[in-house]
């Protein structure tokens, strides 16, 4: 129980912090008068249309990546697997750009076309590996060929429509800069439900952390546990994209992390890693809005700044399991 306070904390923290923090026109005195039923209505509409919803998708994307990261990680036994090892951020921004042209200045069609684009592109990948035994390397390799074929296809699209770059640029940068009530509504549940669900199933992890062979001598059906465990996270990371953009690496760097200063029972680990995860997009979130303020860097930009040497790093740390030695 007492280890559980200490992520809670940390998420609660770092959500009040986001509140708080802004322009003047809204100061953190002003902020604490709206939240305790007073202030006036444009402070009203500022701390409970704008930051809320923000801290509330930030937090939800968050989690919800972190969880997705984990679940991969942990199905495929791969410490570099991120929702992107599937193509669903590369399917999402096909169909976000899709989106833009079809449905121009929609940003809740935006939300819709990502988030089917994300489900499709997993359907896609899991009938790939499973054709050929649902594998781990089957999984990485149909993930790797969906995502080139998405790339691929967003280039004919800007080739032949290159209005559309601009939606998509701001897409493939990830933020929460031109969020939306609606996305947020749709989204959030989806990835509550989804972490719940991952909670629920998380001890079968445990027992395919002892290997293939040994987990179905115990009875566990490997395969269906695998290809739930990647639905799920890349249920998790759809909606997470829907709603806030193509945001990289909080996947990796939550659960990499976390497994550094944690052993233990996937399903406490599965529920420290949603906290910490949310609680880190929200203080990136809160990073991007204030660090050069009066302008707002992207998101997804100091992920990226922060991803790329973690990334490096665990390559070098384990290059001789990932037989790159």
């Amino acid at each position: 129980m007492k280890k559980a306070v200490i992520p809670a904390l940390v998420l609660l923290a770092s959500c009040a912090l986001a509140l708080l923090a802004g322009n003047s026109a809204v100061s953190a005195g002003r902020t604490l008068e709206v939240l305790l039923g007073r202030g006036s209505a444009t402070e009203r509409l500022i701390v409970l249309q704008v930051r809320l919803p923000r801290v509330i998708a930030a937090a939800s994307a968050g989690a919800g990546l972190s969880v997705s990261g984990f679940l991969l990680q942990g199905s495929l036994d791969n410490a570099l697997a991120s929702p992107g090892i599937l193509g669903i951020n590369h399917g999402a921004g096909m169909f976000a750009l899709l989106a833009a042209l079809l449905f121009p200045y929609q940003a809740a069609a935006r939300g819709l076309m990502a988030f089917a684009g994300a489900l499709l592109v997993t359907a896609l990948v899991y009938f790939l590996s499973a054709v050929s035994g649902l594998s781990r390397t089957s999984v990485i390799l149909s993930g790797v060929a969906v995502s080139a074929l998405c790339t691929a296809v967003s280039d004919v699209i800007i080739s032949l429509k290159p209005e559309t770059v601009a939606d998509r640029a701001a897409f493939q940068l990830g933020g929460f800069a031109s969020l939306t009530v609606s996305s947020v509504s749709l989204a959030a549940p989806v990835i509550l439900a989804g972490i719940l669900l991952a909670a629920i199933f998380a001890p079968a992890m445990d027992l395919m952390a002892l290997g293939d062979e040994t987990a179905g001598g115990l009875g566990l059906p490997v395969r269906a546990v695998r290809g739930g465990f990647i639905l799920c996270a890349a249920l998790l990371a759809a909606a997470a994209v829907s709603m806030c953009g193509m945001i990289g690496f909080v996947g990796l760097l939550v659960p990499n992390t976390l497994r550094l200063i944690r052993h233990g029972r996937s399903r406490g680990s599965l529920l420290m890693c949603a906290a910490y995860g949310a609680a880190f997009l929200v203080l990136c979130d809160t990073l991007a809005r204030l660090a050069a303020f009066p302008y707002e860097l992207p998101c997804g930009l100091i992920l990226s700044l922060m991803g790329a040497p973690f990334l490096i790093t665990t390559l070098l740390r384990r290059r001789k399991r990932l037989g790159l030695q």
